[in-house]
């Protein structure tokens, strides 16, 4: 009966931090990242966003996520900020030693410790991609 109970508070523990990560995940800005596969089909991301002086900034957590893959495809993407439009924008990777430290740097002063959690859960080798106002058609 110990062994239950310690499973399940083990159990309630997890599910408790789960729920708390994702809540304080979402109460500082949350942009919608749009790529578009080869079919032009669009798929819609979550995701951080930081302002610096040479625009606004994203990071992909895992190199290996699909979002990443189609916008290194199509870097013609869209951005859409809490309460605004969409944006075409441009999405260029950088990954340069400075680019991640200084973009690291504001995303933990944005999003304090929650950045640090979810570095710790979720990311592996992240990397910053800035997004640039998209060339007139």
């Amino acid at each position: 009966m110990r062994i239950v109970r310690a499973v399940l508070g083990v159990v309630a523990v997890l599910l408790l931090v789960g729920v708390a990560t994702f809540v304080a995940g979402e109460r500082i800005e949350v942009a919608r990242l749009r790529s578009f596969d080869e079919r032009g089909v669009v798929h819609e991301t979550k995701l951080w966003v930081v302002d610096q002086p040479d625009g606004a900034w994203v990071r992909v957590a895992r190199p290996e996520r699909e979002w990443f893959a189609r916008l290194r495809k199509n870097p013609e993407i869209e951005i859409v900020r809490q309460g605004g439009d969409p944006q075409k924008v441009r999405a260029t990777p950088d990954l340069s030693t400075d680019t991640k430290v200084r973009i690291d740097r504001a995303f933990r002063d944005k999003y304090g410790i929650v950045d640090w959690w979810y570095g710790l859960l979720l990311r592996s080798n992240p990397i910053p991609v800035r997004l640039e106002a998209a060339p007139p058609a």
